[in-house]
């Protein structure tokens, strides 16, 4: 079996200005960039210590007519792509892109039961883009779902896809759950809050100091829309938009001397635009005491 079936192995960000975010995420994230464009399609990879991370392209046309907006997917190794697309709409979820041969390999995009998209790959072409480890800088080191109902979101990804669940001692969100892939826990899933328009999932890319992160995300024109907020073992967290409406999130530790932490009690505002494909995250202040439709990809 490919030990890499499963595992999140690639991600690429649909934008509105690929150039603006080469710039912005190169000086967030440290990345570099190299073209990958063919004659009919424009695509860059962006590199983080030497090797491949993920991919750029512009977000379709006809996406942007749907009223799609600017985001980030993360894709799965699978070890056929035709098979496992029949087994997500078995399953209760929807194909958006069919499989299809791409530059980056066999590719399907999907949605599960609850309407939260992602992607799936056979056969990665980037033979350089080698699997990362989980704290290592300028990678994705984290993968979150806001889910209708984490529990049954967990199912049917164990059942597409072969994740587990993780035991773990209770946490300040009930319905967090853990899920490993080839024994490794590589995110997380919990209930979003229910004015939440749509379940859908972010990807937590580590850096080695939060606050210039952040400074660096705010410097270029995007937002922290949350945090930073402090995590056992010495990680603190925060979530962002980058300028184009994209969101992601940062997973570090704090610079030294670094102060203040904002409070984890999150509320999503009726238009939550800026985090989400339709609107914005609001950081819910402290109480005194007494996160649409899913943008076409282009054949290529």
């Amino acid at each position: 079996m490919n030990s890499q079936h499963g595992r999140f192995i690639w991600y690429e960000l649909l934008s509105t200005d690929t150039a603006g975010a080469r710039k912005f995420y190169g000086n967030v994230l440290g990345w570099s960039a190299r073209d990958a464009s063919t004659a009919d399609f424009a695509y860059s990879v962006l590199i983080a210590r030497g090797a491949p991370v993920c991919g750029l392209m512009d977000l379709p046309a006809e996406g942007q007519r749907m009223g799609a907006r600017p985001r980030w997917v993360g894709y799965v190794a699978v070890e056929d792509t035709d098979a496992a697309a029949d087994l997500v709409k078995h399953r209760g979820g929807a194909i958006y892109v069919p499989p299809t041969d791409s530059n980056i390999g066999r590719i399907s995009i999907v949605a599960d039961p609850q309407t939260a998209t992602l992607a799936m790959v056979q056969g990665l072409k980037l033979a350089e883009a080698r699997p990362r480890d989980a704290d290592e800088v300028g990678c994705v080191g984290w993968h979150e779902l806001f889910a209708t109902d984490s529990g049954t979101a967990l199912a049917f990804y164990a059942d597409v896809f072969g994740w587990q669940d993780v035991p773990s001692e209770p946490g300040p969100v009930a319905s967090y759950r853990l899920f490993s892939a080839g024994g490794d826990t590589i995110g997380g899933m919990f209930n979003k809050l229910p004015r939440v328009p749509v379940p859908f999932w972010v990807y937590y890319f580590n850096v080695a100091d939060l606050d210039r992160a952040m400074a660096s995300v705010k410097a270029g024109g995007g937002q922290v829309v949350h945090g930073p907020m402090g995590l056992p073992g010495g990680f603190s967290i925060a979530r962002c938009v980058d300028p184009q409406g994209a969101m992601f999130a940062l997973r570090g530790p704090r610079g030294e001397g670094a102060t203040g932490e904002a409070t984890p009690e999150l509320s999503f505002s009726a238009a939550w635009g800026g985090f989400a494909s339709q609107g914005r995250v609001v950081v819910a202040p402290k109480k005194p005491k007494s996160l649409p439709k899913s943008p076409a990809r282009p054949k290529r």
